[in-house]
């Protein structure tokens, strides 16, 4: 025995029986995909304006509509609005309201679209305002390192490999080296929103529509590049939220292994680095600790937004063509991938410029290590010996130095020279810190002179694009 006819569903009318209670929960998306509301809206204007335009709505259905939608966004923005689980998605509730509103002009707007096509069209809206935002917080970040690095170009630090120290370098060209980054992943942000930014309004549920509409129109009204050129692909396309949050797990892990740094740096083994209390957090028994919760945290959240990079892959990998259900599930990942990038982001943006360096600290761990052994390893070859001999020649200083636990900058000539008659008073100019940073005097290099020059053209670049 069938159940009683389906009231307040748009495509009811196939239907002999109501929707089971826990169905319309399971299924509805209006919880969360209602933060479309503004892109739904002003998608909604477009395809109205299209449709007043090739006149499938008459003027004063066109006058009823835009007043009624944007009653509807007032409404919406006061607090004002029911959202109800029985209309499913931000779409239906949306329609549903401006039909209250205005009567049979409200019914007319879905003429020539479905909420396929409405779907694909609000979310790279969305995403395409997202994205601004985005930028803006990453050149933020940008422009923080870029006056770190100016004010601490010759600051010197070791520099490391295996986290064993290497050679000396200095704390501006490290946080270069962050700028550099970031600036990859600028580019694949901006990357990202070439392919995302063609609309999919008009594609309909499949197959296009019958209907005499303008997709240039209702595009160029959006402002898309233009419309996307096959309908079956328009409404079951995703590779943009891939796309998206592939950009998102590179950039994660760039904040991440700079975070990693962070904890290390301020660190009592390290000390570098001291970051103000407000982005940090104490211990409830530990009277003394002082925790950098906030590079910890976006280390963390690292994970959750590759997860969400893979969640979309598998999600789509087994679809067929075109729209199912299952890309009900795009939403969610989405948004927390934005959310959490976004967030991460101002974190740093905010962080960056407010680093205490502690110079001596890293000056005197540069001093271990015998970080300069490279260059009197260049001073031997520079003489006329092939690095290999000059190479055992070094570590064989270095041995000497270990044990009698002097650096290779305290040996006296005459230890030096034991190693190798090539060796001259000059030596001891290779061998300090200042000496090694500063040999490094070319495009990409190390010393205070380049980086200084890197910081003025990353800034007439960034001058330039924004």
């Amino acid at each position: 025995m069938r159940g009683k006819k389906p009231v307040n569903k748009a495509w009811g009318g196939r239907f002999s029986e109501a929707t089971d209670k826990f169905v319309t929960r399971f299924t509805a998306s209006v919880t969360f995909d209602q933060r479309l509301y503004k892109q739904d809206i002003r998608g909604s204007l477009a395809h109205a304006h299209m449709l007043h335009e090739v006149e499938l709505i008459n003027d004063d259905e066109f006058r009823q509509i835009n007043t009624g939608l944007a009653s509807i966004l007032e409404d919406i923005e006061r607090g004002l609005f029911e959202w109800s689980v029985e209309l499913e998605d931000v779409h239906m509730n949306i329609e549903a309201a401006l039909t209250a509103k205005i009567g049979e002009a409200g019914k007319k707007l879905h003429t020539g679209r479905s909420r396929n096509d409405q779907v694909a069209t609000d979310i790279r809206l969305w995403l395409r305002d997202e994205i601004a935002n985005i930028h803006v917080q990453l050149v933020r970040l940008q422009n923080g390192l870029l006056d770190l690095a100016e004010r601490e170009a010759a600051t010197i630090m070791p520099g490391f490999t295996h986290l064993q120290t290497a050679q000396p370098v200095t704390f501006g060209h490290h946080m270069m080296a962050w700028f550099e980054m970031l600036d990859r992943d600028k580019g694949r942000l901006q990357d990202c929103l070439k392919r995302l930014n063609r609309s999919p309004l008009g594609a309909a549920a499949l197959a296009g529509t019958t209907f005499p509409i303008d997709r240039e129109l209702t595009a160029s009204l959006l402002d898309f590049d233009g419309p996307t050129a096959n309908s079956l692909d328009s409404v079951s396309d995703r590779d943009f939220a891939i796309e998206f949050c592939a950009f998102a797990s590179l950039l994660m892990t760039h904040l991440s292994r700079a975070s990693e740094e962070l904890i290390l740096w301020t660190s009592a083994q390290f000390s570098f680095i001291d970051l103000p209390d407000r982005f940090c957090t104490g211990s409830s028994i530990m009277p003394q600790k002082k925790n950098p919760d906030v590079p910890e945290l976006v280390r963390g959240k690292t994970g959750r937004v590759y997860g969400h990079l893979m969640g979309l892959l598998t999600l789509m990998k087994g679809q067929p063509l075109a729209y199912n259900k299952d890309n009900q599930e795009d939403k969610e990942p989405l948004f927390d991938a934005v959310d959490t990038v976004r967030d991460c982001l101002r974190a740093f943006a905010d962080m960056i410029p407010a680093i205490q360096v502690k110079a001596d600290n890293m000056r005197e761990a540069a001093l271990r290590g015998y970080s300069t052994a490279t260059d009197l390893a260049d001073y031997l070859v520079n003489r006329g010996i092939a690095f290999r001999d000059a190479h055992e020649v070094v570590g064989k200083a270095v041995a000497f130095g270990i044990d009698h636990n002097k650096d290779l900058a305290e040996l006296s000539l005459a230890q030096l020279r034991a190693f190798n008659p090539s060796i001259q008073e000059d030596v001891f100019a290779v061998l300090t810190l200042e000496g090694s940073v500063s040999s490094r005097n070319h495009v990409g290099g190390t010393a205070p002179e380049q980086v200084k020059k890197a910081v003025a053209v990353a800034r007439a670049v960034q001058a330039l694009e924004n």
